[in-house]
């Protein structure tokens, strides 16, 4: 494995361990040459990319509403399934995303 002398935590490969001691030096080597924001990862270029050019790929399959990224797709569905994959530890509310969850933590 290939450790991060930073913070300990290891990666199977080395160009993986590379990209996450960007997080620790601050460096962002990816610049969108259309409005110059940078980032640590080429994918999130990718992604921002899609900001200035109004691409949505992925589609909800229920309701055709569309989105950039893949992960809000995930968290969007569960809006038609009803799931609830967050639970309270104290009073075991579910929530469909994390941060709801956390801000129902700061009631307890």
């Amino acid at each position: 494995p290939f450790v991060c002398p930073e913070c300990g935590k290891s990666f199977r490969q080395k160009p993986n361990l590379i990209t996450h001691r960007r997080i620790h030096t601050g460096e962002r080597p990816f610049s969108c040459f259309l409005c110059g924001r940078s980032f640590n990862q080429k994918t999130n270029l990718v992604t921002h990319y899609r900001v200035h050019t109004a691409e949505r790929p992925h589609a909800c399959a229920e309701c055709g509403k569309r989105f950039r990224q893949k992960v809000n797709l995930a968290v969007h569905l569960r809006t038609h399934t009803g799931e609830r994959p967050f639970r309270c530890a104290d009073c075991g509310k579910g929530f469909s995303q994390k941060a709801h969850l956390l801000r129902h933590r700061r009631t307890h």
